[in-house]
């Protein structure tokens, strides 16, 4: 009679011999060696033993599928249920503009397309980048804008500044320097939650007295998105890049786009400018003041909160984190004797939008760069076109005349105190920035405010006024386009809208108050 093995039956059937051994001693067969009826009964016994898990296994990925595909159903439901919405409030907008406004059917048509951009920009119903493509199909299909119009602002100069800003900090983060700047600003501070805030808030404050809020931002954000994964303190951290980047952008002419818009606009009007060190004197206190008030909101809840920097401790800096730090010290003083300092100096002369792009492509240079190609798929486009979207908003808006639907409107201000038009001011611009960037409402709003105010303030109270936009512009903390910081915050580190908003919103109400209050009584000193 023939003879079987444990190890026979393994072989035989695939199976490993602890698990025959197992199935043997289940049948109570411990011999060693098997004849041929109990090796059939014990080959039986494997084979129904292997189909019931081979079913068992089945019914889990049959189970897990179902969960999967419930998942994308509930998923594309979101979707199609943000879409719609997003359509909806866009009609609704543009009827009541036409029928309640007396708007024209352009404009009427024009901002409801704003309803539905804002709307999908806000709920992520549609990835950002998707979204913010829409204007170039959306506006010529409108007429709004023709499509070679609409196409050329998504290659506007100021999107190389983001490019090689982005190209920076692609290095910045490839090479781990971030983690040394994080470390270098945290042991300055106490080592908890608000130590941390204040330390991404100083840190802006401190490099935006020589770079644009835009730039702080795109440096920062790999800095306190290192710091810790617990999503609640990520949030704040991130927060306070957006909000510290903004904040920084009021402190020097040069900080934000706005800031040169307004001494552009005063200087092409004959109007008295603001020399570079009055703006600093002007502003200053208020960057302080809106700086304590920042790390004071975002540290809300934040006391009892445990966060471990221990891994900070061991960092050591390298030959490429100095080498990158020599550049980026190059391009802080580059930066820095490029803005001009009227009437006392000139600048360089350079457009700052070439020199970031030069020195972000220095950054693939063999031997003195970090990058290769395959590092740029890192670079967040999504927010070039999102820059790309708001530059092409504000042409629309510029070429639709929507200025001249609001003079009448600003002529109701007339005969109320200087402070009260101040105050409203303040509201109405941080509200517009819901709906426009910061660099399209200042270039919009300036020319219409100069206009329809000329004939009851004078010119010392409409530059105040106009000063009071500008700031307040910066001061849009709640919607992640109002401000470039915020976009670039928001896109990146996965931030809620709503905790932005949130958060965003008691700023914002500082804000006012504290501009309201500078505005009646320090700055008008320099500019009264």
């Amino acid at each position: 009679m023939q003879k079987f093995t444990l190890q026979d039956l393994a072989d035989e059937l695939g199976v490993s011999l602890d698990f025959v051994a197992e199935m043997a001693s289940s049948l109570e067969l411990g011999q060693e060696v098997l004849n041929q009826s109990e090796a059939d009964l014990l080959r039986q016994h494997i084979m129904k033993s292997k189909s019931s898990e081979t079913k068992e296994k089945t019914q889990e990925e049959i189970k897990q599928e179902t969960q999967s595909n419930e998942i994308k159903q509930e998923r594309t439901f979101k979707i199609f249920l943000g879409i719609g919405v997003a359509i909806l409030l866009g009609l609704l907008a543009g009827f009541i503009m036409h029928y309640y406004f007396l708007a024209s059917a352009k404009i009427s048509t024009l901002v409801g397309i704003m309803a539905l951009l804002v709307t999908l920009w806000t709920n992520k119903a549609l990835p950002m980048g998707v979204v913010s493509l829409l204007p170039i199909i959306l506006f010529p299909a409108f007429g709004i804008l023709d499509t070679k119009s609409a196409a050329s602002n998504y290659a506007n100069p100021i999107i190389y500044l983001f490019l090689g800003g982005f190209m920076i900090a692609a290095a910045t983060e490839k090479i781990g320097l971030h983690r040394i700047i994080a470390r270098f600003f945290i042991s300055r501070f106490p080592k908890n939650p608000k130590g941390v805030i204040s330390a991404l808030g100083v840190a802006a404050v401190i490099l935006g007295s020589a770079l644009s809020n835009s730039t702080v931002a795109l440096l920062l954000l790999p800095v306190a998105m290192s710091i810790t994964n617990d999503k609640v303190l990520q949030t704040r951290f991130l927060l306070a890049v957006a909000f510290g980047a903004s904040i920084s952008g009021i402190t020097t002419p040069i900080g934000s786009p706005p800031n040169l818009i307004y001494l552009g606009f005063l200087e092409s009007k004959g109007l008295s400018g603001i020399s570079f060190t009055t703006w600093i004197f002007m502003m200053l206190p208020l960057t302080i003041i809106m700086l304590l008030a920042m790390i004071k909101i975002l540290s809300l809840g934040t006391k009892d909160m445990e966060l471990n920097l221990s891994g900070f401790d061991s960092l050591q800096v390298n030959s490429k984190h100095k080498r990158l730090l020599f550049f980026i010290f190059a391009l802080l003083v580059v930066l820095l004797l490029n803005s001009p300092i009227k009437p006392i100096y000139d600048g360089l002369g350079f457009n700052e939008n070439v020199i970031l792009l030069t020195f972000g492509l220095l950054m693939f240079l063999p031997k003195i760069g970090f990058l290769e190609w395959d590092d740029s798929k890192s670079i967040p486009y999504e927010i070039i076109f999102l820059f790309g979207a708001g530059f092409c908003i504000a042409m629309a808006f510029s070429q639709a005349q929507l200025g001249g639907a609001f003079k009448e409107f600003f002529k109701l201000f007339d005969g109320i105190p200087l402070v009260a038009v101040i105050f409203i001011a303040c509201i109405l611009a941080i509200v517009a920035t819901s709906f426009l960037s910061t660099t399209a409402l200042i270039a919009i709003v300036l020319p219409i405010i100069d206009v329809a105010m000329g004939s009851f303030l004078g010119d010392s109270s409409r530059i105040l006024v106009m000063l009071v936009v500008t700031i307040c512009a910066s001061f849009s903390f709640m919607i992640p386009i109002s401000t470039p910081p915020n976009a670039i915050v928001f896109a990146q580190g996965g931030i809620k809208a709503w905790d932005m908003f949130r958060y965003g919103f008691m700023l914002s109400v500082v804000g006012i108050v504290c501009v309201t209050l500078f505005a009646s009584w320090y700055w008008w000193s320099y500019i009264g």
